[in-house]
């Protein structure tokens, strides 16, 4: 069984647009139209363009295209900065906000035309996202699912609580978790692809694949291919395959 992931987009479509392309070279040299390809979170804030991916994604999905988009800890945030501008996520720093800069939530709005210049009131700012954001991309943000399973692949944002049953897992932890999942060695029974946790490359660890290379940061935005527990990256000159580390 085969299926395509995509890691944190992060606002770069000129990116997504390129992953997409590695992915359709490999559909032809395989044969393979029909593989699904997921998106694992993290469509929006920091990248200069989230206003595009959102389109190019919703778009996609309306005519058809066999897309799996999951929700990731931004993507929420910004779900929730529309709803009400003074909610803050569960999991987010206390001192933090939708526009504090280390979030990157001002480049996702200015995006869309709105004007976050330093000193303007929250209530201001989103007042004008209210009239700019098209409800269609409201409601695909709303609308994004927590995590997805294929074969022997559990898709997911940012990881799981090891030990939980994945019908018992919390969304906060699916959005959020790293440790205790990253020091994790346990079987989870599902291989997991995840990002949430920038790396310099896509790194497979035997029970997980972390598939966050940065984008948000400058480096690169990373596609694999997964056949069976078996995980390549997607490059111009074709698979390059992400064994276990030691």
């Amino acid at each position: 069984m085969r299926s395509y992931a995509i890691g944190d987009i992060h606002g770069h479509r000129d990116l997504l647009i390129g992953a997409h392309g590695h992915i359709a070279r490999d559909r032809r040299a395989v044969g393979d139209d029909a593989a699904p390809i997921i998106h694992i979170g993290d469509l929006v804030d920091r990248g200069p363009d989230s206003a595009g991916v959102v389109e190019h994604l919703a778009a996609g999905l309306e005519r058809g295209e066999n897309w799996i988009v999951l929700k990731g800890n931004h993507d929420r945030m910004l779900a929730l900065f529309l709803d009400d501008p003074a909610a803050t996520d569960p999991r987010l720093r206390i001192d933090f906000s939708y526009l504090h800069p280390n979030i990157g939530g001002a480049s996702t709005l200015a995006s869309y035309g709105v004007d976050v210049s330093a000193g303007r009131a929250p209530m201001d700012i989103h007042a004008e996202a209210e009239a700019l954001i098209p409800e269609s991309h409201r409601r695909f943000l709303r609308e994004l699912r927590p995590f997805h399973r294929r074969g022997e692949a559990l898709f997911v944002h940012a990881g799981i609580r090891p030990g939980v049953p994945l019908e018992d897992q919390s969304e906060d932890d699916l959005l959020w978790i790293r440790e205790p999942f990253l020091d994790s060695t346990a079987d989870h029974g599902l291989l997991v692809i995840h990002g949430h946790t920038p790396t310099e490359a896509a790194t497979n660890y035997g029970n997980r694949v972390n598939i966050d290379s940065g984008a948000a940061f400058g480096g690169p935005l990373s596609a694999v291919v997964i056949e069976g527990r078996d995980v390549w990256l997607l490059t111009e000159s074709g698979r390059v395959p992400l064994p276990p580390v030691a």
